[in-house]
């Protein structure tokens, strides 16, 4: 069973989803500022999003919809692609450890 979230139907859908990539980061979290509230006057009615600039996950910004931009699917692919080759050579080496430990006797 997939978990989902309930948004109250005059609240709006949100434009971008959790961990998705943008140019901005990745997204962590999302609030709504209902209009007519305190924070809404103060900062905006509407959705802000927590985003991860990069992997450090020690810096977390907060930004609105407007202030966010999506990757292009040649960005995302690029990106996605990187991320894959970068967990395939953290693989290798493991496996070099492994085979070091074991003295070359592994059981796969």
């Amino acid at each position: 069973m997939q978990p989902t979230i309930s948004i109250p139907r005059h609240w709006g859908y949100p434009r971008f989803a959790l961990e998705q990539r943008t140019e901005q980061g990745t997204i962590l979290g999302l609030y709504y500022y209902p209009s007519g509230t305190e924070l809404a006057e103060q900062f905006g009615d509407g959705w802000r999003y927590a985003m991860m600039p990069n992997k450090n996950p020690d810096e977390i910004s907060y930004l609105q919809e407007n202030q966010i931009q999506q990757l292009s699917p040649q960005e995302l692919f690029i990106q996605i692609t990187a991320e894959i080759d970068f967990y395939h050579r953290q693989i290798s080496i493991l496996q070099q450890q492994l085979s070091i430990l074991t003295g070359g006797f592994t059981n796969g």
